[in-house]
């Protein structure tokens, strides 16, 4: 029996940043007394099948505690001054065997199961498409990462990697889908502000 696109799909989860901008640890960050980084898990095991690895920097005991009860996989970035594509290339070299990569920050704060699943179902129905969340004109993270993109996404470079490597591609190369909860994500205090708000309201 072959197995379903969904189960040969692996996550990953990037929370190896610096947090230069929020002056703490994004993924450590509480709103409504749980972590930006158990709130990512949380949405990404209602992907049943699909085993979940997450990028970490070193000495990282607290996120490993943040993951109690939830079967996840260790990624360690040395090397997270590189930036943003650093913690790609370990996450793809982790799941280098798998048919595709969902690549996710930790710093969605109001991301919902309903949208990633959506953003699933577009990439079982054109499994060689590369399948990201619109933004503006062109695409960016939460995205799905086929197979055949592997050796191109190692090549990117710096924190912009990702979203220069799908505006390169031609439109029938890649879908952009609408992710309404991804929009929120949590850069600096004001933002952490604003998500902490709208949750107590």
């Amino acid at each position: 029996m072959k197995a379903s696109p969904l189960c040969r799909l692996q996550i990953i989860v990037l929370a190896a940043g610096f947090s230069s901008r929020l002056a703490q640890s994004k993924p450590l960050a509480r709103v409504h007394g749980t972590s930006l980084l158990r709130r990512a898990l949380n949405v990404a095991v209602s992907l049943k099948g699909s085993r979940i690895t997450v990028v970490i920097p070193r000495k990282a005991a607290r996120y490993r505690r943040e993951a109690h009860g939830v079967p996840v996989q260790w990624a360690v970035n040395a090397r997270r001054a590189q930036g943003l594509s650093s913690s790609v290339r370990l996450g793809i070299a982790a799941a280098r065997h798998s048919a595709g990569i969902l690549i996710m920050p930790a710093d969605l704060a109001n991301l919902k199961a309903r949208d990633l699943k959506r953003l699933v179902h577009r990439w079982q129905a054109a499994p060689r498409r590369l399948v990201a969340r619109r933004i503006d004109r062109s695409g960016g993270i939460p995205l799905i990462l086929p197979r055949r993109l592997y050796g191109r996404a190692l090549t990117i470079e710096g924190d912009a990697g990702l979203r220069h490597l799908v505006g390169q591609l031609a439109a029938d190369q890649r879908v952009l889908v609408e992710l309404p909860s991804a929009a929120a994500d949590v850069d600096t205090p004001e933002d952490l502000h604003n998500v902490r708000r709208r949750y107590r309201s």
